[in-house]
């Protein structure tokens, strides 16, 4: 074979040329590609994604780079049909064309269902949505530690229902963004703290409604998996009563609204105040009867056996009863004062006492008003009095100066 009159290429020049073919098209810097992930083992320790697209026809060797990888709000799988926009090269080491993906979507289903249904079933392969697991939510908390936004209207709805319906237990806040990149890591460092500092006898963690992508931070992994870890029972009280979340199947108890998770953590001061009264009743009758039954059995003896042993024991008896009567009366005396002190101190805590002085509780547009400067002229509030309320327009604010 003569070659004197032909150039001669290495494989190596040949590549790069086929390689600046390719590139030189603009139709093929940027094209949407739609098929069937085969071939895919995983991310590299690069942070590369290797694969290939196939369809009933063919197939075209895939990668994305890990800067790209990165963005990805799911992991691809073999079988999953996606589609990806790239450009078109030629690997020139390997002498084959592929595709240079920039992006990747599911074809169908959204990113974040797919990331979200692959978290899940992940999260419950290892046994962390077993009911077994579930920590009990104590009757009577002491102290309650609230995770969610300083800002947000369910902070406030929190208070108002946890001051009404249980206004001894103290409340210890961890204010944390609750949407965005940084927020899955402030909730997360929020409750890692909470049971380092043992902040409260139940968490409550949560924030109100929002799309898919605005509650996406309670659908990460280190939320999920620092909600699982905490000691303290936690509950998830995220959105509406139709969101729901990664962090509610963690989480020991799921609340449908974080309102919802207020009357939950809370029990009820009246009720409770019934109970107790319930209970010094059902005791006083039960030694009542007790006593009782004693005096028939001695009644009983008595008649048949007059002696001055027998009248002499059933004097005593008389004594010892007398003083037991007396002792326990004492003791429910007692009781009875300092359950009236604690009556009076939840009473002294209720607003409507303070309503009952002639104060008023201001709103605007639903939210409290705590002072002058979240009010103009011309705003229509309500004014809430102990016997009802008066919608109102502010015709001028003054702001007394501050000492």
């Amino acid at each position: 074979m003569n070659t004197t009159q032909h150039q001669v290429l290495t494989v190596s020049q040949l590549n790069f040329y086929v390689r600046s073919l390719l590139e030189g098209d603009s139709r093929l810097r940027s094209l949407y590609i739609t098929g069937e992930i085969s071939n895919f083992a995983g991310a590299m320790r690069s942070g590369h994604l290797y694969f290939s697209l196939k369809d009933a026809g063919g197939v075209v060797r895939c990668v994305m780079f890990a800067d790209k990888a990165r963005r990805l709000r799911f992991l691809p799988e073999n079988g999953m049909k996606v589609w990806v926009r790239g450009r078109v090269s030629l690997y020139e080491a390997g002498g084959q064309y592929q595709l240079y993906c920039e992006e990747m979507q599911p074809a169908g289903a959204g990113a974040l269902s797919v990331a979200f249904e692959q978290l899940k079933r992940k999260l419950e392969q290892e046994g962390l949505f077993d009911t077994a697991k579930k920590k009990p939510i104590p009757t009577y908390p002491e102290t309650i530690c609230v995770i969610t936004s300083p800002t947000g209207a369910a902070l406030q709805d929190i208070l108002s229902i946890l001051r009404r319906r249980w206004p001894v237990a103290s409340i210890n806040l961890l204010p944390v963004l609750v949407q965005g990149k940084e927020a899955a890591g402030q909730i997360a460092a929020a409750l890692r703290r909470a049971n380092k500092e043992n902040l409260g006898d139940v968490i409550l963690v949560g924030r109100g409604g929002g799309s898919l992508e605005d509650l996406w931070a309670f659908n990460e992994e280190e939320t999920a998996r620092a909600v699982a870890a905490s000691r303290i029972p936690v509950i998830s009280a995220v959105g509406h009563e139709t969101d729901f979340t990664i962090c509610d199947f963690v989480a020991d108890l799921r609340a449908p609204t974080p309102s919802a998770a207020a009357e939950l953590v809370s029990p009820d001061q009246m009720d409770t105040k019934t109970f107790l009264w319930s209970m010094e009743s059902r005791m006083q009758q039960c030694l009542h009867d007790q006593l009782d039954t004693y005096r028939d059995k001695l009644n009983r003896f008595h008649p048949q056996l007059l002696t001055g042993m027998i009248q002499q024991k059933s004097q005593q008896l008389d004594l010892l009863s007398h003083r037991c009567v007396s002792a326990t009366q004492h003791n429910l005396s007692q009781k009875g004062k300092n359950l009236a002190a604690l009556a009076a101190r939840l009473d002294a805590l209720s607003p409507l006492k303070v309503l009952c002085r002639g104060y008023a509780w201001v709103e605007k547009e639903g939210h409290s008003v705590p002072g002058v400067t979240g009010l103009q002229p011309g705003d229509t509030v309500d004014l809430h009095f102990h016997d009802g309320e008066a919608v109102c327009q502010v015709q001028a604010v003054k702001e007394e100066p501050k000492l």
